[in-house]
């Protein structure tokens, strides 16, 4: 999911007519300060999928207590993503990020309460 949120972010930063779906949804290809968004966005998600990586065990680059830390704060962080796409103006953004965001809420929340 992170992957395909990043391949998204990507087409938003290349000027894709995808705006709608994202940033508020007020502009079909992103101005140049929301494309630079877009792009910072595409290396949080490497961040988030490294620290659930380590959580789960595929790789050891951090403390456990880190990403067991780590990891609820992405489960607060998806939460919020839940409620700011759900009070977006634009209809696209609340009816594919909201629930993208739950999704991922869910699965984060499932991988802290995994084994460590």
């Amino acid at each position: 999911m992170l992957a395909l949120l990043a391949a998204f972010q990507l087409l938003l930063a290349l000027g894709m007519p995808l705006g709608r779906f994202a940033w508020g949804g007020q502009h079909q290809v992103l101005p140049s300060r929301l494309r630079a968004g877009s792009v910072a966005s595409i290396a949080l998600y490497a961040v988030f999928a490294t620290v659930l990586a380590d959580r789960v065990g595929l790789i050891e680059v951090l403390p456990n207590v880190v990403s067991g830390v780590a990891t609820w704060v992405l489960v607060g962080y998806f939460l919020l993503g839940v409620v700011m796409n759900a009070i977006s103006r634009s209809v696209p953004e609340r009816l594919t990020m909201a629930p993208v965001s739950a999704v991922l809420a869910i699965a984060c929340a499932t991988v802290a309460l995994g084994p460590a």
